[in-house]
């Protein structure tokens, strides 16, 4: 695991580039905190590194990725399983990740009402 943490760490606000609103660019950001976590051996993690602390944005970060057998060797077992779930699975699981973008809206509402401003842009606490 890789436990040296960036003094500076990127918000929100630097995902909505790639995101369609706040609450995914909010789950981006939490994706990208936990892929940083990784092996120092793992390019994904590595990525997720350079995006967590500025160092790279996003899109970059995507388009520098290695096309190495284990990161296709990621996506195609992604792929793999969503392609052998059912209907009804893959309805479950949309149905999950909408309630997820809906917890995460309510977390940006609340922590905007706790901060006095209905209608900033929210900011990241880290």
């Amino acid at each position: 695991m890789h436990s040296n943490h960036s003094q500076r760490e990127v918000g929100d606000a630097e995902f909505m580039g790639l995101a369609k609103d706040e609450a995914r660019a909010r789950l981006l950001r939490k994706m990208m905190k936990n892929l940083a976590q990784g092996d120092d051996g793992d390019p994904l993690a590595a990525m997720a590194r350079d995006v967590m602390s500025g160092r790279r944005g996003i899109r970059e970060a995507i388009d520098g990725l290695p096309r190495n057998e284990s990161l296709e060797a990621r996506f195609d077992t992604f792929q793999q399983r969503w392609d052998a779930m059912s209907e009804s699975e893959r309805l479950a699981a949309e149905r999950e990740s909408s309630q997820y973008l809906d917890e995460q809206r309510r977390e940006i509402r609340a922590e905007r009402e706790s901060a006095g401003r209905p209608n900033a842009a929210p900011r990241h606490r880290g």
